[in-house]
This record gives C-alpha cells, structure tokens and sequence, in this order.
C-alpha cells in the first residue's frame, strides 16, 4: 500500500468522523424528544428518504440538519445555465473563471440556505411543543446555524476532494446513507419479528435490493467502445506510427443530475400550480394536482420517470456533443473506420450517443422507479429509495477505482 494511499485515506476517514460529530449536535433551542416523537409519528415515505440522505441529521434535527443539499441544488442550476449561455460555460476554461465560479456557488448557496431555514424555523415554532422559546431569536439563531452547517459540509466537501479519496460531495452523501443503514435493517427485522412484515415480503425487499444494485454495478460499469484510427503523422521532429484508440461511452454520462432535476421540476411544477390557482381563483384543483402528484402515486411515478428519461437525455446531448467530438477528431486526425469525416462522423456519433443514451435512461427510470412500486403495490412499511442504492453503488465504484490507481503508484 502506497504512503500516498494511506495520507489519503486516513484524511478521508477523519473528515468523515467530522461529519458523523455534526450529526449528533443538536440544534439550539429546540426540544430534541419533541421532534423525534413527531418525526416517527408522522414521517412518511419522501421524509423518510430525505432524513436517509441527510444521514438522520433531520430526525435529529441537528445542526447539519439542511445537508449539503442547498450547494448541490445551487450547483445544479448553474450547471444548467451554463447550457444556454456561453460566458457562464466558458468560466470553466480558467483557473480565475472557476474561482469565481466557486465563489458565486457558495454565495447562492448561503442566500437559498437562509430563505430555507428561514421557513423551517417558523415551521417548527408551529410544530407542537417543540421550541420551548419561539420568537426573532430562534429564528436567527436557526438561520444562521443551519446554513453555516450547510456552508461548513461544502467546504469539508472540497477538502475530502482535494486531499482525500474519490468526489467529497458524493461521499458526504454516501456516508448519510450509510448511518442510516443500521437503524433501517434493524426496524426491518423488528417488523419482520412482530409480524408486521411477513417473511415473504423481507425476502422481497432483500431481492429487489439485490437486483437493483446488479443492475447498478453492471450498468455503471458497461461501455460501448467506437475505434477510432489514427493515419501516421509527424508531430514536430517526431514520426507518430498508425495506431488506433477507442472511444469509451458511459450509458449514464449523467450520473444522479437526472434525478436531482427530475425532483426540482415536480416542485415548480406544483408551485406554479399553487400560483395558477390563486390567480384564476380556483381553490380545488391545485390540491387535487398536489394530492395526484404527492409520492407514491402512479401518476407521481410516471410524472417522475418522464422527467427522469427527458433529463437523462438532455443532459447527455450537452455532455456529448457529437459535432465537437467530429470537429476534435478531425484536428487530431482521427477518422471512424467506413465512416467519412465532418457530418458523416457528427451523425454515426449522435446515432451511437443516442442510442446509448436511451439505455441509459430506461436504467435510471429502473432503479428510481422499481422501490416506489414495489413500496405502493406491496404496502411496506420500510423501502429504501433508488437515489440511496445508486448513489451507495456509484460511490463504492468510483472508490474502488481510485484506491486501485493509488494502489499501483511506486513509493
């Protein structure tokens, strides 16, 4: 094992324990036994799924409670920007240009995370008993806590990044995840035990995991590879011999962005029905289009999966862009065998991106999808969700990859 390995890992482990401490400090002025006891009592489906990604920060409402979803979110948006504007894109291409970059995320962040927790503080100021002292000082101390913790898990995300093992932002993810796993196998088997849960049902969840994460591992691991052949060319003094090389193509170039959207756009799209209603002075049917689209609904799922397939593919067409992939090889001289270059190139690419694409938008559909279904026809009281089993998946790939190439550097 390199030494580089072992500085890495032992930064990553740390930074993860700092993590893990956030966890358990409990937000000032609330009664902590207060919220548990409304949390489990009225905790539904999508809570759930958020306190697993929050690591249980929100049954516990701790000072990380928010999570670093507000930098992610924010990240997100400027990523899609970037697709329609050209100076925004074009900030990437410089060290200056991503500096300021970060420091506009972080700014959006800190500005989303304060009218976030601005809205969580009244709410748990009507929340039963659990803030013993309401009123404008518990509401500015929760703002300001819980965005610093937000702005604190950014900035812990960036060093695991920098100086630590695999992406920071997908660790801290993964690393909720996993302390919720515990708790969650041991209310399985709880259930199971009363009764509640029958064996078959266990064995059921136990499958569809299984399969889900096959699918997962495979899906992320698979490749479709184009040759591309290089004619003998001189490079300054140099004579380069004929050689050819191969194109690797992910099916899910997109990783989780597709879900993440796929979230955001069933949000607007509620808000905007909220707005409409009270504009046109109808009453009923922003509810009834909030109660058709709440979570585990068939129309939530197909609304979900739509969006989730329609991102997938938009995202990948700006990733992959076939005719500055035609132009790149046509400056380096590379040609696809039987194909011509320029256009003939740019289409073979768009079919190949495509189709792939597709692929690799019927597996996200999949694995989002499949836990939602089995939950609504099944009826379990516990399911995990698909962005808990992907994000597990990709993260443990991505780390065994990274450990591999430190691994076979020389001391």
């Amino acid at each position: 094992m390199s030494t580089e390995l072992i500085k890495r890992s032992a930064f990553t482990i740390g930074a993860l324990l700092v993590y893990w401490l956030g966890l358990n400090i409990p937000l000032p002025g609330i009664d902590a036994a207060a919220w548990t006891a409304i949390f489990d009592m009225q905790a539904g489906g999508l809570l759930r799924q958020m306190d697993a990604l929050s690591g249980g920060a929100l049954r516990r409402l701790s000072i990380i409670s928010l999570s670093i979803t507000p930098y992610v979110t924010t990240a997100i948006i400027l990523q899609l920007l970037a697709m329609v504007s050209r100076r925004l894109r074009a900030l990437g291409d410089s060290e200056r240009g991503r500096i300021i970059l970060e420091r506009s995320t972080l700014a959006i962040t800190a500005l989303l995370a304060l009218l976030q927790t601005y809205g969580i503080a009244i709410g748990l100021e009507g929340t039963g008993t659990v803030v013993p002292e309401p009123g404008p000082l518990f509401r500015l101390t929760t703002m300001l806590t819980l965005t610093a913790g937000t702005l604190f898990l950014a900035w812990l995300a960036g060093q695991i990044t920098a100086r630590g093992i695999g992406n920071g932002i997908a660790l801290i993810l993964a690393a909720a995840i996993v302390n919720t796993l515990p708790s969650g196998i041991a209310r399985l088997l709880e259930l199971a035990r009363q009764g509640v849960m029958a064996p078959a049902a266990v064995l059921m969840v136990v499958l569809v995991i299984a399969a889900l994460v096959a699918l997962v591992v495979v899906a992320e691991r698979s490749r479709r590879r184009l040759t591309v052949e290089f004619a003998e060319r001189q490079v300054g003094t140099q004579t380069l011999p004929r050689q050819s090389v191969d194109i690797a193509l992910k099916l899910n170039p997109a990783g989780l962005m597709p879900s993440y959207l796929a979230l955001m756009a069933l949000g607007v799209m509620l808000i905007v029905a909220v707005f409409v209603g009270l504009l046109v002075g109808a009453s009923e049917w922003p509810d009834r289009l909030t109660g058709a689209l709440s979570p585990g609904t068939l129309l939530h799922l197909a609304v979900t999966a739509a969006f989730i397939a329609f991102f997938t593919l938009l995202y990948t067409a700006f990733v992959c862009d076939p005719e500055q992939m035609a132009a790149r090889l046509a400056a380096c001289g590379g040609v696809l065998p039987g194909i011509a270059p320029g256009e003939a190139t740019a289409a073979h690419l768009d079919r190949a991106i495509s189709r792939s694409a597709a692929i690799g938008a019927a597996y996200l559909v999949i694995v989002m999808i499949a836990p939602d279904l089995v939950n609504m026809f099944l009826r379990l009281p516990i399911m995990p969700g698909g962005t808990s089993i992907l994000v597990l998946v990709c993260v443990f790939l991505d780390l065994a990859a990274e450990i591999r190439t430190y691994a076979a550097q020389p001391e």
